[in-house]
């Protein structure tokens, strides 16, 4: 069997944690703060982990991840 590809998408936007969650940046903070509120600038700070739903879109795309 050949190897599997990796999306490259996901290889840059997501980390695999020791206990296998899906680690992801904070969406929102791009562009267009003066409108967010400072408890929104504050909470989306770091990284957060990704929700059931969308760690089983995420994992079958990084088939070698832990």
């Amino acid at each position: 069997m050949p190897k599997m590809k990796t999306k490259s998408s996901c290889k840059k936007r997501f980390k695999v944690t020791a206990s296998g969650r899906i680690k992801a940046g904070q969406a929102g903070k791009r562009h267009g703060m003066i409108k967010r509120s400072n408890k929104f600038i504050r909470d989306a700070r770091g990284t957060t982990i990704l929700s059931k739903a969308d760690e089983q879109i995420i994992k079958p795309m990084m088939p070698y991840s832990r």
